[in-house]
């Protein structure tokens, strides 16, 4: 695991794209504060830019730097969550633009798997984190099922965990309004 954590890094310093397993589905990621490389993963994802992607996060510290107000019932929601939760926050900050909705929200996992939560505090930085398969192709629930087009378009691939078939699945998700109002938006 830790010179897959280092290959990666490597890459992700260097403005790269890797293919990594997160604490859900594998996951296509990049520097989350790096303009030209999350372009990359809009392009290799054909994602329309005005879709935002989730970022990943290692501790409540990179969450207070990415999100100017942080409601006080996001720290209730994240101790009580049993499976990973993906958090839109309210006015995100020092993250890409694209990253970063039109409304000003950005979606944010604080993640508790071992290999991304290292991964993230080695690197210092939040991670891109978007399902590895085109926009609005099934989402692959093991490496095995990752076309080979996007196989082909990352800088790395973390050579871990790519034997795991546990059936993963996607985040739920969630948004947290100011006042605390919450609306699920995924399951």
């Amino acid at each position: 695991m830790e010179e897959e954590i280092k290959n990666a890094i490597e890459v992700l310093r260097k403005g790269g794209v890797i293919l990594y397993p997160t604490d859900t589905v594998w996951g296509i990621g990049c520097d989350a504060r790096n303009k030209e490389a999350v372009a990359k993963v809009f392009k290799i994802k054909e994602r329309a830019e005005y879709k935002s992607m989730v970022i990943l996060v290692c501790n409540e510290t990179m969450i207070n730097r990415h999100v100017k107000e942080v409601p006080e019932v996001t720290w209730e929601l994240l101790e009580s969550a049993e499976e990973p939760l993906t958090i839109i926050y309210p006015d995100g900050r020092m993250l890409a633009e694209k990253l970063i909705a039109a409304d000003g929200s950005i979606g944010i996992r604080l993640v508790k798997d071992d290999f991304c939560n290292t991964l993230i505090h080695k690197f210092g930085k939040p991670l891109v984190s978007t399902s590895a398969n085109i926009s609005g192709e099934t989402t692959p629930t093991s490496f095995s099922d990752i076309k080979i087009d996007i196989l082909n378009k990352v800088d790395y691939i973390v050579n871990f965990r790519q034997e795991e078939t546990n059936n993963t699945k996607p985040s739920s998700i969630i948004k947290v309004a100011l006042n605390g109002e919450i609306k699920i938006i995924r399951k």
